[in-house]
């Protein structure tokens, strides 16, 4: 092997391996920013994370710069890393978009679908009520988001799909709160609510897709409101 192959080969052997340690470590916090185990506000130190790893800075640097596009983390004026409070005073604000792009997407959906776009949001939904029957938090909260942008897509406006999966990426430890407050056992009647707006938009029913859709967002919305308001450590901002 000639000595510029050798070095291309380890090069490109240098940079699997520190690809392989960025998923790592990035799906890692992830996974603990939106089950809660990382707390909202809570300092992402570098250096502790770099010896919880055993890599190095850059890889850790890496998926941070991950984390912040997914705005789950973001960096202080003084330039230290925290995990991205949850502002509860502007809950509302988030609410009221959040049920404007439920309702919009799906009308959108009923009237715009493609067969090949409802195998795939009924795959969705039947990988969502598996995860809910298995309790998988995680695959619930991952699986929900998809099913719902994928009738986003099928409504083809790109502008409310870009919108709508920025606002669920966002509300995704919101939704953690959500079933958690279920003791992470859905009630039958909320999961078949999927169902039913499926239905809808099969059967381009704009009306009551639109009708199913401010429903589904509304029961959401009250019920992680109870939540919080139950909650004395969130309503207070308690480490938020």
């Amino acid at each position: 092997m000639d000595t510029e192959h050798q070095k291309s080969t380890e090069a490109q052997s240098v940079k699997r391996r520190r690809g392989s340690g960025v998923s790592t470590a990035y799906e890692t916090l992830k996974r603990e920013i939106l089950d809660l185990t990382l707390a909202p506000g809570s300092p992402v130190d570098e250096v502790s994370l770099t010896q919880r790893f055993n890599m190095s800075r850059t890889p850790i640097r890496e998926a941070l710069v991950k984390l912040a596009s997914d705005g789950l983390v973001v960096t202080l004026p003084n330039r230290a890393t925290i995990v991205a409070p949850i502002d509860f005073l502007e809950l509302s604000q988030f609410f009221d978009a959040l049920t404007l792009m439920y309702r919009v997407t799906t009308r959108l959906a009923a009237q715009n679908h493609t067969p090949a776009e409802i195998t795939a949001i009924r795959d969705l939904q039947k990988a969502y009520a598996q995860a809910v029957g298995d309790k998988d938090v995680e695959y619930m909260i991952e699986t929900n988001r998809d099913f719902h942008v994928a009738i986003a897509k099928a409504g083809k406006n790109r502008y409310y799909t870009d919108l709508f999966t920025r606002l669920l990426d966002e509300g995704r430890r919101l939704l953690r709160l959500y079933y958690s407050s279920f003791n992470y056992e859905l009630p039958e009647i909320y999961l078949d609510e999927h169902e039913v707006m499926v239905a809808a938009i099969m059967d381009r029913d704009v009306a009551r897709a639109d009708k199913i859709a401010k429903a589904h967002a509304d029961q959401i919305v009250k019920q992680i409101q109870s939540y919080i308001s139950a909650d004395r450590r969130l309503s207070d901002g308690m480490a938020i």
